[in-house]
């Protein structure tokens, strides 16, 4: 097979013959010559043929080429060999391919599904015709740099990857809130987070540990920022002495995640959605939540939630005022009383109404929370009694409080807001390569 060329290395080439494979854009049909804007995963590039529409007779090949250049439909993937020729007076880029032969590798039909201004709906509904757009490429680059970045600072820093159970024997949290699913003889639940199981690990003494990995979630919310499957990143280390710890290992991880996109990306990112990546600086402010809750009042705003949580406005006020008292993107709303939280999170030792946990906001919505969790299973057992909760059902999980643990903490974020709030998307839709919700299982 000859070796095809991406888009993106033709023009460090020197002029000659080269092989590109992608899909075509558009097509000019001229009279005399013939303009494909071919788009492979990395850019686009203009091909030129002179157009041959009458046989002599010894021309045959170049009328068919024409001939199928002129039946070119949006879409379809070709392979083209031609001369490659730098031209500073061609638009795209100052190159082009003069072609010698072209190949059709699959036809499309003549009428697109969807258009750029189709509703999101409609897009999803052809996710892999509306992958093509090349910020949605982008997207998907800037994940994947953020991912590897996460990744390399855990490993640079002694952490270990596990890979935990999506199949539950019992619920980890709120049976409510859990896809139930037949299992041979009985039943399963498919995990909403690898909490258990990554608290595990440390009674196991592996000291620090990581995963990116799916969760599951029957909440049927329909928002910009709910699915009942995401991907969530989750870290949980040992020898914690409060929710602090956690902090700071969570704001050196996402500055290092920022950083290599703003490196690898920010001038595509801000070519594409005229976003700026912004490299926090770090520690990201901390504001206890009863200190949000008078910020707040003081700009007038009375958070509705009987429990006293953060709702989403209150989040977006919060961030805004972080934003123009400290310029910082991100903050950690720490303290949460007890009644908010978990029965396995600790709660402080000279309050025992406030918890040693935090919600990280970013640019003005939630994408994580974290917590030092309760070690002592003595305590444990009476705080899930507290939240009504039959110790029984969590004996596999208290169990592992009763060998030996560290103590420890950890956190949870989800990793389609990050990105959504990282490109300023208006939903988690965008920046989600297959979305579920809840009437939403195609394609």
């Amino acid at each position: 097979m000859t070796e095809r060329t991406l888009v993106k290395n033709l023009a460090a080439r020197e002029d000659g013959t080269v092989t590109i494979a992608g899909w075509v854009e558009t097509v000019r049909d001229q009279k005399k010559v013939q303009f494909v804007i071919l788009r492979d995963e990395t850019g686009s590039v203009q091909v030129v043929n002179p157009a041959t529409r009458e046989s002599d007779g010894t021309n045959d090949a170049a009328v068919a080429t024409t001939e199928a250049i002129s039946g070119l439909t949006t879409g379809s993937f070709v392979r083209v060999t031609g001369e490659l020729k730098h031209d500073e007076r061609v638009k795209l880029g100052g190159i082009e391919v003069k072609l010698a032969s072209l190949e059709v590798a699959s036809l499309a039909f003549p009428e697109p599904p969807i258009a750029d201004d189709s509703s999101i709906d409609k897009r999803l509904d052809w996710r892999f015709i509306d992958l093509r757009r090349p910020e949605q490429n982008l997207v998907f680059r800037a994940q994947t740099t953020f991912e590897h970045a996460l990744r390399t600072w855990w490993v640079d820093n002694d952490f270990i990857e596990i890979h935990t159970p999506k199949l539950m024997a019992s619920a980890s949290e709120s049976r409510a809130e859990l896809f139930e699913i037949e299992y041979f003889e009985g039943k399963a639940y498919l995990a909403q987070s690898p909490q258990f199981f990554k608290q595990m690990a440390q009674p196991a003494g592996f000291g620090k540990v990581f995963e990116i990995a799916p969760a599951f979630r029957a909440d049927p919310s329909f928002t910009s920022r709910h699915a009942t499957e995401f991907t969530s990143v989750d870290a949980e280390i040992s020898w914690v002495d409060s929710h602090e710890d956690v902090m700071a290992m969570h704001e050196q991880l996402l500055v290092a995640g920022l950083q290599a996109v703003k490196d690898k990306h920010g001038d595509a990112i801000k070519a594409a959605f005229d976003v700026d990546i912004v490299v926090p600086t770090a520690p990201f402010p901390r504001i206890p939540l009863a200190e949000a809750h008078e910020i707040l009042k003081a700009h007038g705003y009375e958070v509705p939630r009987a429990d006293g949580d953060l709702d989403p406005e209150g989040e977006r006020q919060l961030s805004e005022h972080v934003k123009e008292t400290y310029g910082h993107e991100f903050v950690f709303v720490t303290d949460y009383a007890t009644g908010i939280r978990p029965f396995y999170h600790r709660r402080h030792d000279d309050d025992a109404s406030l918890t040693n946990s935090y919600d990280l906001l970013f640019n003005g919505v939630e994408i994580s929370t974290g917590a030092q969790r309760e070690h002592r299973v003595d305590v444990l057992i009476a705080q899930a009694e507290e939240k009504g909760m039959d110790p029984k059902e969590l004996e596999f999980y208290l169990d592992f409080f009763r060998h030996g643990v560290p103590p420890h903490g950890g956190f949870g974020m989800g990793l389609q807001r990050v990105m959504m709030l990282m490109l300023h998307q208006p939903s988690i839709r965008e920046v989600t390569y297959l979305f579920r919700g809840p009437n939403r299982l195609l394609p």
